[in-house]
């Protein structure tokens, strides 16, 4: 398979062409061809596609590319509005947060202890949309 302009592809599209090719008993290739100058970006990529054949490895690549998305709403990739942690290198604090928030939920599914007031206010502004609201 030869995929011009690589460089204008993300890594899960160039990811997923490669995986169309090799299916067989014979030896298969995946040529990636690009232009000659390369934005930063899309030489990165084109090292990782290079560099491995592990979809978690070039989903993290694209993560610290195109960064997260916005997590409650419909912008696909861009900076997400985290003030303390960051999603590619605090995954153990976050899941410790994810546990907290369940622990929280469970206990106080609609926020009406006055320790959760805070929490309560907060999510009742940020959070229009996706049912908060229904609570409030």
């Amino acid at each position: 398979m030869v995929i011009e302009n690589a460089e204008r592809f993300g890594l899960s599209q160039l990811h997923q062409l490669r995986g169309r090719v090799g299916r067989g008993a014979e030896q298969s290739f995946c040529i990636l061809m690009s232009k000659d100058k390369l934005s930063r970006e899309g030489k990165i990529r084109l090292e990782t596609m290079v560099s491995t054949n592990d979809g978690f490895k070039i989903a993290e690549t694209d993560l610290e590319l195109r960064g997260p998305g916005d997590i409650a709403g419909l912008q696909q990739s861009g900076i997400v509005d985290l003030k303390i942690a960051d999603l590619t290198t605090d995954q153990a604090l976050l899941q410790t947060v994810r546990n907290e928030v369940i622990r929280i939920l469970d206990e106080d599914p609609h926020l009406e202890k006055g320790e959760n007031a805070l929490l309560r206010e907060f999510l009742s502004k940020k959070v229009v949309g996706i049912g908060w609201e229904k609570i409030s």
